[in-house]
Protein backbone atom coordinates (compact mmCIF):
# COMPACT_ATOMS: atom_id res chain seq x y z
CA UNK A 1 0.00 0.00 0.00
CA UNK A 2 3.03 2.15 1.20
CA UNK A 3 4.50 1.70 -2.56
CA UNK A 4 1.31 2.63 -4.32
CA UNK A 5 1.28 6.06 -2.33
CA UNK A 6 4.70 6.63 -3.01
CA UNK A 7 4.35 5.82 -6.63
CA UNK A 8 1.18 8.03 -7.17
CA UNK A 9 2.86 10.29 -5.23
CA UNK A 10 5.94 10.18 -7.55
CA UNK A 11 3.51 10.15 -10.62
CA UNK A 12 1.93 14.10 -9.72
CA UNK A 13 5.33 15.28 -9.28
CA UNK A 14 6.23 14.37 -12.56
CA UNK A 15 3.06 15.67 -14.24
CA UNK A 16 3.00 18.90 -12.07
CA UNK A 17 6.94 19.45 -12.99
CA UNK A 18 6.15 18.66 -16.57
CA UNK A 19 2.82 20.82 -16.80
CA UNK A 20 5.15 23.93 -14.82
CA UNK A 21 8.00 23.54 -17.25
CA UNK A 22 5.24 23.64 -20.27
CA UNK A 23 4.24 26.81 -18.79
CA UNK A 24 7.45 28.63 -18.42
CA UNK A 25 8.62 27.88 -21.92
CA UNK A 26 5.21 29.08 -23.59
CA UNK A 27 4.97 32.25 -21.50
CA UNK A 28 8.68 32.70 -22.75
CA UNK A 29 7.84 32.01 -26.19
CA UNK A 30 5.19 34.54 -25.63
CA UNK A 31 7.08 37.46 -24.75
CA UNK A 32 10.13 37.29 -27.08
CA UNK A 33 9.17 39.62 -29.90
CA UNK A 34 9.76 37.90 -33.47
CA UNK A 35 12.78 40.35 -34.01
CA UNK A 36 14.34 38.33 -31.47
CA UNK A 37 14.90 38.98 -27.64
CA UNK A 38 18.10 41.61 -28.13
CA UNK A 39 15.53 43.91 -29.10
CA UNK A 40 16.22 47.23 -27.17
CA UNK A 41 13.34 48.32 -24.77
CA UNK A 42 11.10 50.90 -26.39
CA UNK A 43 11.33 54.18 -25.01
CA UNK A 44 7.47 53.46 -23.35
CA UNK A 45 8.25 50.37 -21.63
CA UNK A 46 5.86 48.91 -24.26
CA UNK A 47 6.79 46.01 -26.67
CA UNK A 48 8.93 47.16 -30.01
CA UNK A 49 6.50 46.93 -32.95
CA UNK A 50 6.75 44.57 -36.30
CA UNK A 51 10.13 45.13 -38.38
CA UNK A 52 12.75 42.95 -40.04
CA UNK A 53 16.08 42.91 -38.50
CA UNK A 54 17.84 42.60 -41.48
CA UNK A 55 17.34 43.86 -45.12
CA UNK A 56 15.23 42.38 -47.57
CA UNK A 57 15.62 39.07 -49.58
CA UNK A 58 13.54 40.04 -52.14
CA UNK A 59 11.51 42.09 -53.78
CA UNK A 60 9.82 44.45 -52.19
CA UNK A 61 6.44 46.18 -52.24
CA UNK A 62 5.68 49.15 -54.33
CA UNK A 63 4.77 52.15 -52.47
CA UNK A 64 1.69 54.21 -53.66
CA UNK A 65 2.25 57.01 -55.62
CA UNK A 66 2.24 59.99 -54.52
CA UNK A 67 0.66 61.85 -56.91
CA UNK A 68 -3.03 59.98 -55.39
CA UNK A 69 -2.54 62.57 -51.99
CA UNK A 70 -3.53 66.21 -52.63
CA UNK A 71 -1.56 67.13 -49.61
CA UNK A 72 1.88 68.39 -50.73
CA UNK A 73 3.58 66.72 -47.39
CA UNK A 74 1.82 63.06 -47.48
CA UNK A 75 3.03 63.41 -51.34
CA UNK A 76 6.20 63.90 -49.89
CA UNK A 77 6.46 61.35 -47.32
CA UNK A 78 5.22 58.54 -50.16
CA UNK A 79 7.71 59.94 -52.30
CA UNK A 80 10.52 59.64 -49.63
CA UNK A 81 9.61 56.03 -48.82
CA UNK A 82 9.96 54.84 -52.60
CA UNK A 83 13.78 55.93 -51.90
CA UNK A 84 14.49 54.48 -49.08
CA UNK A 85 12.37 51.35 -48.97
CA UNK A 86 15.12 49.13 -47.97
CA UNK A 87 15.13 51.22 -44.55
CA UNK A 88 11.66 51.59 -44.14
CA UNK A 89 11.39 47.95 -44.40
CA UNK A 90 13.65 47.38 -41.35
CA UNK A 91 11.67 50.10 -39.23
CA UNK A 92 9.17 49.32 -36.39
CA UNK A 93 6.25 51.89 -36.51
CA UNK A 94 4.96 53.15 -33.42
CA UNK A 95 1.33 53.93 -34.62
CA UNK A 96 1.12 49.96 -33.93
CA UNK A 97 -0.64 48.89 -37.51
CA UNK A 98 0.99 45.79 -36.65
CA UNK A 99 -1.45 44.63 -34.11
CA UNK A 100 -4.24 46.16 -36.13
CA UNK A 101 -3.60 45.77 -39.82
CA UNK A 102 -0.99 43.60 -39.74
CA UNK A 103 1.92 44.87 -41.00
CA UNK A 104 5.14 44.12 -40.55
CA UNK A 105 6.97 46.85 -40.93
CA UNK A 106 6.91 50.65 -41.43
CA UNK A 107 7.16 50.00 -45.25
CA UNK A 108 3.61 48.86 -45.38
CA UNK A 109 2.10 52.08 -43.95
CA UNK A 110 3.66 53.68 -47.47
CA UNK A 111 2.56 50.40 -49.81
CA UNK A 112 -0.88 51.32 -48.66
CA UNK A 113 -2.75 54.23 -47.92
CA UNK A 114 -2.52 53.88 -44.27
CA UNK A 115 0.82 56.04 -44.00
CA UNK A 116 -1.44 59.07 -45.47
CA UNK A 117 -3.33 59.65 -42.70
CA UNK A 118 -1.34 58.71 -39.85
CA UNK A 119 0.84 61.24 -38.35
CA UNK A 120 3.19 58.80 -36.71
CA UNK A 121 4.25 56.96 -40.16
CA UNK A 122 4.77 60.34 -42.07
CA UNK A 123 7.28 61.57 -38.94
CA UNK A 124 9.03 57.76 -38.90
CA UNK A 125 9.16 58.13 -42.40
CA UNK A 126 10.72 61.75 -42.32
CA UNK A 127 12.71 60.74 -39.55
CA UNK A 128 14.70 57.68 -41.11
CA UNK A 129 15.03 59.85 -44.36
CA UNK A 130 16.73 62.07 -42.68
CA UNK A 131 18.77 59.95 -40.73
CA UNK A 132 19.78 57.91 -44.02
CA UNK A 133 20.95 61.01 -45.35
CA UNK A 134 23.33 61.36 -42.36
CA UNK A 135 25.03 57.86 -43.70
CA UNK A 136 22.91 56.46 -40.75
CA UNK A 137 22.59 52.58 -40.90
CA UNK A 138 19.00 51.22 -40.93
CA UNK A 139 20.07 49.50 -37.54
CA UNK A 140 21.24 53.06 -35.91
CA UNK A 141 17.63 54.46 -37.00
CA UNK A 142 15.64 51.87 -36.12
CA UNK A 143 17.60 52.46 -32.31
CA UNK A 144 16.23 56.30 -32.49
CA UNK A 145 12.52 55.13 -33.59
CA UNK A 146 12.65 52.64 -30.71
CA UNK A 147 13.80 55.81 -28.16
CA UNK A 148 11.48 58.29 -29.46
CA UNK A 149 13.96 60.35 -31.48
CA UNK A 150 11.80 60.39 -34.28
CA UNK A 151 8.91 62.70 -32.38
CA UNK A 152 11.72 65.92 -32.62
CA UNK A 153 11.01 65.56 -36.64
CA UNK A 154 9.81 68.85 -38.22
CA UNK A 155 7.45 67.65 -40.36
CA UNK A 156 6.48 71.27 -41.39
CA UNK A 157 9.77 71.10 -43.46
CA UNK A 158 8.09 69.08 -45.70
CA UNK A 159 4.95 71.09 -46.48
CA UNK A 160 6.97 72.38 -49.91
CA UNK A 161 7.98 69.73 -52.92
CA UNK A 162 11.68 68.25 -52.10
CA UNK A 163 14.00 69.39 -54.42
CA UNK A 164 14.86 66.88 -57.15
CA UNK A 165 17.56 64.83 -56.50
Amino acid sequence: MRGSKTRRFLSAAVLFGFGFGLVLVAERAASSSPQGANSPPSATGEPVPAYHAGAPQGALPQTMNPELFPDPMVQNAYAIAAKIKKTLYQQPCYCHCDRNQGHGSLLDCFASKHGAGCNICIDEDFYSYEQSRKGKTAAQIRAGIIKGDWQSVDPTKYQQPLPAK
